[in-house]
Protein backbone atom coordinates (compact mmCIF):
# COMPACT_ATOMS: atom_id res chain seq x y z
CA UNK A 1 0.00 0.00 0.00
CA UNK A 2 2.91 2.87 0.49
CA UNK A 3 4.00 1.81 -2.79
CA UNK A 4 0.77 2.86 -4.25
CA UNK A 5 0.75 6.22 -2.60
CA UNK A 6 4.36 6.58 -3.49
CA UNK A 7 3.42 5.98 -7.37
CA UNK A 8 0.12 7.93 -7.21
CA UNK A 9 2.64 11.10 -6.21
CA UNK A 10 4.44 10.88 -9.41
CA UNK A 11 0.88 11.10 -10.92
CA UNK A 12 0.00 13.82 -8.62
CA UNK A 13 3.00 15.69 -9.51
CA UNK A 14 2.49 15.66 -13.35
CA UNK A 15 -1.12 16.44 -13.38
CA UNK A 16 -0.86 19.21 -10.76
CA UNK A 17 1.99 20.45 -12.62
CA UNK A 18 -0.35 20.50 -15.92
CA UNK A 19 -2.85 22.09 -14.73
CA UNK A 20 -1.15 24.79 -13.23
CA UNK A 21 0.72 25.93 -16.44
CA UNK A 22 -3.01 26.13 -17.94
CA UNK A 23 -3.95 28.67 -14.78
CA UNK A 24 -6.54 26.07 -13.51
CA UNK A 25 -7.49 26.44 -9.81
CA UNK A 26 -6.16 23.86 -7.40
CA UNK A 27 -9.80 23.31 -5.82
CA UNK A 28 -10.69 22.52 -9.31
CA UNK A 29 -7.65 19.65 -9.40
CA UNK A 30 -9.52 18.63 -5.69
CA UNK A 31 -12.85 18.45 -7.24
CA UNK A 32 -11.69 16.40 -10.42
CA UNK A 33 -9.50 13.73 -8.18
CA UNK A 34 -12.29 13.39 -5.83
CA UNK A 35 -14.90 12.40 -8.88
CA UNK A 36 -12.80 9.75 -10.60
CA UNK A 37 -12.40 8.03 -6.69
CA UNK A 38 -16.22 8.70 -5.73
CA UNK A 39 -17.73 7.60 -9.05
CA UNK A 40 -17.18 3.98 -8.71
CA UNK A 41 -17.19 4.35 -4.81
CA UNK A 42 -20.57 5.45 -5.01
CA UNK A 43 -21.27 2.49 -6.57
CA UNK A 44 -20.46 0.11 -3.94
CA UNK A 45 -22.01 2.35 -1.16
CA UNK A 46 -25.15 2.18 -2.64
CA UNK A 47 -25.03 -1.11 -3.26
CA UNK A 48 -24.41 -2.34 0.09
CA UNK A 49 -27.08 0.38 1.64
CA UNK A 50 -29.67 -1.19 -0.86
CA UNK A 51 -28.34 -5.21 0.34
CA UNK A 52 -28.23 -4.43 4.26
CA UNK A 53 -31.87 -2.87 4.47
CA UNK A 54 -32.88 -5.45 2.09
CA UNK A 55 -31.34 -8.17 4.66
CA UNK A 56 -33.02 -6.67 7.81
CA UNK A 57 -36.29 -6.28 6.12
CA UNK A 58 -36.33 -10.30 4.98
CA UNK A 59 -35.94 -10.84 8.99
CA UNK A 60 -32.07 -11.08 8.84
CA UNK A 61 -30.51 -10.40 12.26
CA UNK A 62 -28.56 -7.36 12.99
CA UNK A 63 -25.60 -8.79 13.82
CA UNK A 64 -25.46 -11.07 11.13
CA UNK A 65 -25.74 -8.23 8.58
CA UNK A 66 -23.32 -6.14 10.37
CA UNK A 67 -20.63 -9.04 10.43
CA UNK A 68 -20.73 -9.68 6.78
CA UNK A 69 -20.63 -5.74 6.46
CA UNK A 70 -17.68 -5.59 8.72
CA UNK A 71 -15.75 -7.83 6.59
CA UNK A 72 -17.01 -6.74 3.00
CA UNK A 73 -16.13 -3.07 3.92
CA UNK A 74 -12.45 -3.20 4.83
CA UNK A 75 -10.72 -1.95 2.00
CA UNK A 76 -13.09 1.63 2.11
CA UNK A 77 -10.50 2.95 4.67
CA UNK A 78 -8.69 4.07 1.49
CA UNK A 79 -10.96 6.34 0.30
CA UNK A 80 -10.26 8.47 3.33
CA UNK A 81 -6.76 8.17 3.07
CA UNK A 82 -6.31 8.80 -0.35
CA UNK A 83 -9.26 11.72 -0.49
CA UNK A 84 -7.21 13.19 1.99
CA UNK A 85 -3.41 12.73 0.35
CA UNK A 86 -5.42 14.35 -2.94
CA UNK A 87 -7.18 17.18 -1.10
CA UNK A 88 -3.32 18.44 0.30
CA UNK A 89 -1.48 17.56 -2.67
CA UNK A 90 -1.73 21.02 -4.41
CA UNK A 91 -0.44 22.76 -1.21
CA UNK A 92 2.46 19.86 -0.60
CA UNK A 93 3.30 20.06 -3.73
CA UNK A 94 4.17 23.66 -3.27
CA UNK A 95 5.78 23.48 -0.23
CA UNK A 96 7.62 20.26 -1.66
CA UNK A 97 9.13 22.67 -4.55
CA UNK A 98 10.38 25.33 -1.89
CA UNK A 99 11.70 23.26 0.88
CA UNK A 100 12.33 19.76 -0.35
CA UNK A 101 13.09 17.42 2.52
CA UNK A 102 12.99 19.73 4.54
CA UNK A 103 8.68 19.16 4.26
CA UNK A 104 9.50 15.82 4.57
CA UNK A 105 10.98 15.96 8.27
CA UNK A 106 8.58 18.62 9.07
CA UNK A 107 5.65 15.77 8.18
CA UNK A 108 7.83 12.72 9.94
CA UNK A 109 8.39 14.53 12.78
CA UNK A 110 4.40 15.52 13.04
CA UNK A 111 3.95 11.46 12.18
CA UNK A 112 6.22 10.48 15.23
CA UNK A 113 4.42 12.85 17.56
CA UNK A 114 1.09 11.40 17.12
CA UNK A 115 2.88 8.02 17.56
CA UNK A 116 4.35 9.09 21.07
CA UNK A 117 0.71 10.90 21.24
CA UNK A 118 -1.23 7.16 21.21
CA UNK A 119 1.52 5.43 22.85
CA UNK A 120 1.71 7.53 26.05
CA UNK A 121 -2.63 8.16 26.29
CA UNK A 122 -2.72 4.23 25.28
CA UNK A 123 -5.62 5.37 22.90
CA UNK A 124 -5.16 3.59 19.85
CA UNK A 125 -7.35 6.42 17.81
CA UNK A 126 -5.34 9.17 18.69
CA UNK A 127 -3.71 7.44 15.48
CA UNK A 128 -6.34 8.25 13.35
CA UNK A 129 -4.54 11.85 13.28
CA UNK A 130 -1.94 10.22 11.27
CA UNK A 131 -4.44 10.30 8.50
CA UNK A 132 -3.24 14.01 7.71
CA UNK A 133 0.31 12.94 7.43
CA UNK A 134 1.69 9.49 6.70
CA UNK A 135 0.00 8.93 3.42
CA UNK A 136 0.49 12.57 2.41
CA UNK A 137 4.01 11.92 3.55
CA UNK A 138 4.43 8.81 1.55
CA UNK A 139 3.30 10.85 -1.49
CA UNK A 140 5.84 13.02 -0.66
CA UNK A 141 8.56 10.82 -2.08
CA UNK A 142 6.41 9.88 -4.93
CA UNK A 143 7.21 14.09 -6.17
CA UNK A 144 10.86 13.44 -5.61
CA UNK A 145 10.39 10.53 -7.91
CA UNK A 146 8.59 12.50 -10.23
CA UNK A 147 11.54 15.15 -9.76
CA UNK A 148 14.23 12.17 -10.92
CA UNK A 149 15.56 12.22 -7.37
CA UNK A 150 15.87 8.68 -7.04
CA UNK A 151 16.46 7.92 -10.56
CA UNK A 152 19.81 10.24 -9.64
CA UNK A 153 21.21 7.97 -7.08
CA UNK A 154 23.48 4.91 -7.32
CA UNK A 155 21.89 1.67 -6.82
CA UNK A 156 24.22 1.09 -3.98
CA UNK A 157 22.80 4.10 -2.12
CA UNK A 158 19.22 2.86 -2.76
CA UNK A 159 19.79 -0.08 -1.36
CA UNK A 160 21.89 1.72 1.88
CA UNK A 161 18.68 3.65 1.98
CA UNK A 162 16.41 0.57 1.88
CA UNK A 163 18.48 -0.91 4.41
CA UNK A 164 17.81 1.52 7.06
CA UNK A 165 14.83 2.15 6.64
CA UNK A 166 14.00 -1.80 7.46
CA UNK A 167 16.29 -1.71 10.02
CA UNK A 168 14.83 1.38 12.06
CA UNK A 169 11.50 -0.80 11.29
CA UNK A 170 12.81 -3.40 13.13
CA UNK A 171 14.23 -1.71 15.97
CA UNK A 172 10.00 0.18 16.23
CA UNK A 173 8.61 -3.35 16.14
CA UNK A 174 11.46 -5.30 18.77
CA UNK A 175 10.69 -2.02 20.69
CA UNK A 176 7.20 -3.95 21.78
CA UNK A 177 5.36 -0.52 20.74
CA UNK A 178 4.38 -1.35 16.78
CA UNK A 179 3.10 -4.46 15.92
CA UNK A 180 5.19 -6.72 13.93
CA UNK A 181 1.64 -7.15 11.14
CA UNK A 182 2.37 -4.36 8.76
CA UNK A 183 -1.80 -4.49 8.57
CA UNK A 184 -1.97 -3.70 11.99
CA UNK A 185 0.06 -0.51 11.30
CA UNK A 186 -1.90 0.62 8.15
CA UNK A 187 -4.97 1.18 9.95
CA UNK A 188 -4.22 3.80 12.01
CA UNK A 189 -1.24 4.68 9.89
CA UNK A 190 2.18 4.57 11.34
CA UNK A 191 5.41 5.48 10.98
CA UNK A 192 6.47 2.03 9.92
CA UNK A 193 4.34 2.89 6.92
CA UNK A 194 6.44 6.10 6.05
CA UNK A 195 9.64 3.48 6.68
CA UNK A 196 8.40 0.86 4.49
CA UNK A 197 7.07 4.04 1.93
CA UNK A 198 10.39 4.89 1.64
CA UNK A 199 12.03 1.67 0.88
CA UNK A 200 10.05 0.68 -1.31
CA UNK A 201 10.31 4.02 -3.16
CA UNK A 202 14.44 2.92 -3.27
CA UNK A 203 13.79 -0.75 -4.62
CA UNK A 204 11.22 0.87 -6.81
CA UNK A 205 14.04 2.21 -8.68
CA UNK A 206 16.50 -0.13 -8.45
CA UNK A 207 13.64 -2.25 -10.17
CA UNK A 208 12.87 0.15 -12.90
CA UNK A 209 15.03 -0.74 -15.56
CA UNK A 210 13.25 -4.45 -15.21
CA UNK A 211 9.83 -3.45 -14.72
CA UNK A 212 10.54 -1.28 -18.13
CA UNK A 213 12.03 -4.12 -20.10
CA UNK A 214 9.14 -6.35 -18.92
CA UNK A 215 7.17 -3.79 -19.85
CA UNK A 216 8.11 -4.02 -23.60
CA UNK A 217 6.48 -7.46 -23.26
CA UNK A 218 2.91 -7.56 -24.71
CA UNK A 219 1.18 -9.60 -22.09
CA UNK A 220 2.17 -7.19 -18.95
CA UNK A 221 1.15 -4.28 -21.55
CA UNK A 222 -2.18 -6.26 -21.75
CA UNK A 223 -2.35 -7.20 -17.26
CA UNK A 224 -1.22 -3.68 -17.09
CA UNK A 225 -4.36 -2.07 -19.28
CA UNK A 226 -6.83 -4.50 -17.70
CA UNK A 227 -6.52 -4.12 -14.63
CA UNK A 228 -5.35 0.15 -14.69
CA UNK A 229 -8.67 0.69 -16.77
CA UNK A 230 -10.43 -1.18 -13.89
CA UNK A 231 -7.92 -0.20 -10.87
CA UNK A 232 -10.31 1.23 -7.84
CA UNK A 233 -13.35 -0.97 -8.96
CA UNK A 234 -11.13 -3.85 -8.59
CA UNK A 235 -9.86 -2.61 -5.37
CA UNK A 236 -13.07 -1.58 -3.92
CA UNK A 237 -15.53 -4.97 -4.86
CA UNK A 238 -12.31 -7.67 -4.53
CA UNK A 239 -12.79 -8.72 -1.06
CA UNK A 240 -16.98 -8.59 -1.34
CA UNK A 241 -16.74 -10.62 -4.17
CA UNK A 242 -14.77 -13.16 -2.89
CA UNK A 243 -16.31 -13.27 0.67
CA UNK A 244 -19.45 -14.01 -1.81
CA UNK A 245 -18.04 -16.71 -3.70
CA UNK A 246 -16.67 -18.31 -0.85
CA UNK A 247 -19.85 -18.06 1.03
CA UNK A 248 -21.84 -19.55 -2.09
CA UNK A 249 -19.39 -22.88 -2.16
CA UNK A 250 -19.94 -22.97 1.32
CA UNK A 251 -23.56 -22.94 1.32
CA UNK A 252 -23.49 -25.01 -2.29
CA UNK A 253 -21.51 -28.28 -0.01
CA UNK A 254 -18.44 -27.44 -2.03
CA UNK A 255 -14.97 -29.90 -1.24
CA UNK A 256 -13.60 -28.12 1.73
CA UNK A 257 -10.39 -30.45 3.36
CA UNK A 258 -9.11 -29.75 7.13
CA UNK A 259 -7.87 -25.85 6.67
CA UNK A 260 -4.00 -25.72 6.46
CA UNK A 261 -3.91 -29.97 4.96
CA UNK A 262 -2.41 -30.31 1.62
CA UNK A 263 -5.78 -30.58 -0.26
CA UNK A 264 -6.64 -27.16 1.48
CA UNK A 265 -3.77 -25.08 0.04
CA UNK A 266 -4.37 -26.97 -3.48
CA UNK A 267 -7.64 -26.01 -3.71
CA UNK A 268 -7.17 -22.77 -3.10
CA UNK A 269 -5.44 -23.07 -6.87
CA UNK A 270 -9.14 -23.08 -8.78
CA UNK A 271 -10.74 -21.07 -5.60
CA UNK A 272 -8.80 -17.87 -6.40
CA UNK A 273 -9.09 -18.35 -10.32
CA UNK A 274 -13.03 -18.57 -9.44
CA UNK A 275 -12.59 -15.41 -7.16
CA UNK A 276 -10.50 -13.07 -9.81
CA UNK A 277 -12.77 -14.37 -13.00
CA UNK A 278 -15.60 -13.14 -10.83
CA UNK A 279 -13.96 -9.85 -10.24
CA UNK A 280 -12.98 -9.01 -13.39
CA UNK A 281 -16.19 -9.78 -14.75
CA UNK A 282 -17.99 -7.24 -12.24
CA UNK A 283 -14.96 -4.86 -12.96
CA UNK A 284 -15.28 -4.96 -17.05
CA UNK A 285 -19.34 -4.03 -16.03
CA UNK A 286 -19.13 -1.38 -14.11
CA UNK A 287 -16.15 -0.26 -15.81
CA UNK A 288 -18.35 2.60 -16.71
CA UNK A 289 -18.23 3.97 -13.49
CA UNK A 290 -14.95 4.18 -13.58
CA UNK A 291 -14.09 6.14 -16.56
CA UNK A 292 -17.02 8.53 -16.33
CA UNK A 293 -16.50 12.05 -16.84
CA UNK A 294 -15.42 14.70 -14.41
CA UNK A 295 -17.06 17.09 -16.61
CA UNK A 296 -20.00 19.12 -14.70
CA UNK A 297 -23.87 19.17 -15.68
CA UNK A 298 -23.65 22.77 -16.34
CA UNK A 299 -21.39 25.74 -16.12
CA UNK A 300 -22.18 27.14 -12.36
CA UNK A 301 -19.17 28.17 -10.87
CA UNK A 302 -18.20 26.18 -7.28
CA UNK A 303 -16.16 28.19 -4.45
CA UNK A 304 -13.63 26.46 -2.48
CA UNK A 305 -16.04 25.76 0.08
CA UNK A 306 -18.10 24.02 -1.80
CA UNK A 307 -15.58 21.77 -2.87
CA UNK A 308 -14.33 21.00 0.85
CA UNK A 309 -17.70 20.18 2.11
CA UNK A 310 -18.43 17.52 -0.88
CA UNK A 311 -15.24 15.92 0.31
CA UNK A 312 -15.97 15.89 4.02
CA UNK A 313 -19.43 13.82 2.86
CA UNK A 314 -16.96 11.74 0.97
CA UNK A 315 -14.30 11.63 3.63
CA UNK A 316 -16.08 11.11 7.28
CA UNK A 317 -17.60 7.65 6.19
CA UNK A 318 -14.54 5.74 5.60
CA UNK A 319 -12.60 7.51 7.99
CA UNK A 320 -15.47 6.07 10.56
CA UNK A 321 -15.33 2.68 9.22
CA UNK A 322 -11.65 2.50 10.35
CA UNK A 323 -12.77 3.40 14.22
CA UNK A 324 -16.49 0.55 13.80
CA UNK A 325 -15.97 -0.98 10.47
CA UNK A 326 -18.86 -1.33 8.66
CA UNK A 327 -22.52 -1.11 10.33
CA UNK A 328 -25.89 -1.22 8.53
CA UNK A 329 -26.37 2.62 9.77
CA UNK A 330 -22.95 3.87 8.44
CA UNK A 331 -23.57 1.79 4.71
CA UNK A 332 -26.29 4.70 4.63
CA UNK A 333 -24.57 7.06 5.71
CA UNK A 334 -21.62 6.65 3.23
CA UNK A 335 -24.72 6.13 0.47
CA UNK A 336 -26.04 9.26 1.47
CA UNK A 337 -22.58 11.15 1.59
CA UNK A 338 -21.21 9.59 -1.83
CA UNK A 339 -24.46 10.93 -3.74
CA UNK A 340 -24.08 14.63 -1.98
CA UNK A 341 -20.41 14.36 -2.74
CA UNK A 342 -21.37 13.57 -6.57
CA UNK A 343 -23.86 16.17 -6.63
CA UNK A 344 -21.75 19.13 -5.36
CA UNK A 345 -18.87 18.06 -7.37
CA UNK A 346 -20.78 17.73 -10.41
CA UNK A 347 -22.84 20.76 -10.02
CA UNK A 348 -19.90 22.80 -11.80
CA UNK A 349 -16.28 23.72 -11.13
CA UNK A 350 -13.94 25.92 -9.74
CA UNK A 351 -12.99 28.85 -12.00
CA UNK A 352 -9.12 29.59 -12.47
CA UNK A 353 -8.01 32.72 -10.37
CA UNK A 354 -8.60 36.22 -11.53
CA UNK A 355 -5.77 37.26 -14.17
CA UNK A 356 -5.36 33.99 -15.06
CA UNK A 357 -6.61 32.63 -18.19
Amino acid sequence: MPLFFVVGGVATAGALRRRRARGAAPAEYVRERTLRLMQPAAVLWLVFAIAAMVALALGVGNELVTFALSGMGMPLWFLAAYLIAQALAPTFLELHERMGWVWCWFLLSCVVAVDLLRIATDQQWWGLLNMLFVWPLIQQFGFFRADGWFAARSTLTLLSIAAVCYGVLAVCVFSGRYAPDMLTNLNPPTVCMVLLGLAQACLLQVFTPALNRLMQWRPAQAVAYVVGTRAMTIYLWHLPLIILVMAAWFFAGGYDPVPGSAQWWLLRIPLAVLCWAVVLAVATALVRAERASAKPWGNLRLTPLAVLIGLICAVVPPLLEIVTLLTPALVLWGAAGSVVCLVIMKWGTVPAPRGVR
